[in-house]
């Protein structure tokens, strides 16, 4: 069985790799939760390890970890990073997404 495909793109690796640098941070690590107002949201966290089981996705010195739960909701998944004028995020390109909000943060599958 070959792994997850769960892709950087080019912003979102380029912003990863600065923002770890300027936070003396060894990884970002990408999440799903429950709540919002879809049903579920992603979290992203600077960390400094990784857990046995995390899948690491590595991409131009940026250095993204995802749980075994979360990765079930990602699955597919680009990663990708936005500056629009209404703010500056990272945002999630996922297949899986049924419905999702308006602050595109909240999503349900």
């Amino acid at each position: 069985m070959s792994e997850p495909s769960i892709t950087l793109s080019e912003r979102a690796a380029k912003r990863i790799a600065e923002i770890l640098q300027a936070e003396h941070a060894a990884l970002m690590r990408v999440s799903v939760e429950g709540g919002g107002c879809s049903g579920f949201q992603y979290r992203f966290d600077l960390v400094q390890d990784r857990a046995p089981d995390d899948l690491m996705i590595e991409r131009d010195g940026a250095r993204v970890v995802v749980d075994p739960i979360s990765l079930g909701f990602v699955r597919g998944s680009e990663i990708d990073f936005v500056d629009e004028l209404i703010g500056a995020q990272f945002k999630i390109n996922n297949p899986n997404v049924t419905a999702s909000c308006g602050c595109g943060t909240s999503f349900s599958i």
